[in-house]
């Protein structure tokens, strides 16, 4: 398993090791707005065409090819612009990662799926979660010790270069092969009635919703922290609250769902109330606000995140599942842009606060209708007598 781990970590520390130094003080730095957006669009833009495409040719070949593959090919763009530097290779590394992320990721979801009896799922993707939570919160941190000791994005660039081909040597050496299952025959019809059933929709919803909020977390809890006169160690410290109370969680919250303490609809139910609970404290002025709300928002998404990929994983046929998590990834990279689009533009139009409040409301009316839902459905259930 620590190699898929390794996989979840190498994905995360790749996005927001380079996301967070792409307009840093360096030699190489972007200091063009709209060019750090659309470098910053790129990778995610991958990902968001990719990972469902992927997803599918994991279950067609194997997962474990397609997770290879994917590992080698983020070394190779890494390396790009570790050799090559000019500003044309930095589009073309960077938009490389993503397609490379957008192959290996979805196929690590899947082989910890399949490499778990279901009774260990939730502790699979809790540990799984957790590698990729210290992804986001190293990322940043050593991506900028690289930046500042003078090597650049270069440096960065190839110590990516170096992490990926050593993931990749040891997931060929460690993961064993996973045979593909046979399938059968599928329509589009198929896949979209799949897909809209509510065992995909509920979970997929949940993880898209944690991702907008832990977007929002670390993009705009500096922002108020700033607006609330706090210095940068200070904002730096929220953000990596945030990073550590989800992964404290995850583990967690999926050994709670294998020993049957937690329901997964439950319990996502309960993590978006909790990071809806974060943001509304982040509306509170002052460092007080600012580090409740990272608190509330890490430990509510680090809930959601296990849970959601445990349900994926519980509901889908086994020779379906690189598709369902390329699927799931895709919804997850909607959330990661939509949260900050829409408290971005209801600041724009009002102030930060309300912005927090409108996305606070969108995922406490989320759980709310989950709860609803789950009624129903166990009014709807006829009685089994002897029970």
């Amino acid at each position: 398993m620590w190699p898929l781990y390794a996989a979840g970590f190498t994905t995360a520390f790749g996005s927001h090791g380079i996301a967070a130094n792409l307009g840093g003080v360096s030699a190489d730095a972007v200091t063009s707005l709209m060019l750090l957006g659309g470098l910053l669009a790129l990778y995610d833009g991958a990902e968001v065409v990719l990972k469902p495409v992927f997803g599918t040719l994991a279950d067609r070949i194997g997962a474990r090819p397609v997770l290879l593959g994917g590992l080698v090919a983020f070394a190779a763009a890494s390396a790009v612009y570790a050799v090559a530097d000019s500003p044309g290779w930095l589009w073309a590394a960077r938009l490389g990662q993503g397609a490379a992320a957008s192959a290996f990721s979805p196929s690590a979801s899947a082989l910890v799926a399949r490499l778990n009896p279901a009774a260990r799922h939730g502790r699979a993707f809790g540990g799984y979660g957790f590698c990729k939570s210290i992804g986001y919160t190293l990322g940043p941190l050593l991506g900028g010790v690289l930046v500042w000791a003078g090597g650049g994005l270069r440096l960065l660039f190839g110590a990516l270069t170096v992490l990926g081909a050593a993931v990749a040597l040891w997931a060929a050496l460690a993961v064993p092969a996973v045979p593909p299952l046979p399938r059968t025959r599928q329509t589009v019809l198929d896949l979209a009635r799949r897909l809209a059933d509510p065992a995909f929709l509920a979970p997929t919803s949940s993880l898209a919703a944690a991702t907008a909020a832990l977007s929002v977390g670390v993009g705009f809890l500096p922002v108020s922290g700033r607006a609330a006169g706090l210095g940068t160690v200070a904002t730096g410290a929220a953000v990596s609250l945030l990073a550590a109370c989800a992964a404290v969680v995850q583990p967690r919250a999926g050994r709670a769902l294998d020993e049957g303490r937690l329901t997964a609809r439950g319990g996502m139910g309960a993590g978006l109330l909790l990071t809806a609970a974060g943001l509304g404290c982040a509306m509170l002025p002052g460092l007080t606000g600012v580090l409740v709300g990272a608190a509330l928002i890490g430990a509510g998404t680090g809930l959601i995140t296990p849970l959601g990929f445990a349900a994926l994983a519980a509901s889908t046929p086994t020779e379906r599942l690189g598709q369902t998590m390329g699927a799931a990834e895709l919804g997850r990279e909607l959330g990661d842009a939509g949260g900050p689009l829409l408290v971005a533009g209801v600041a724009s139009l009002t102030t930060l606060t309300h912005g927090y409040a409108a996305l606070a409301a969108l995922l406490a009316t989320g759980s709310l209708l989950g709860l609803a839902f789950r009624r129903t459905d166990r009014t709807a259930r006829p009685s089994v007598p002897g029970r």
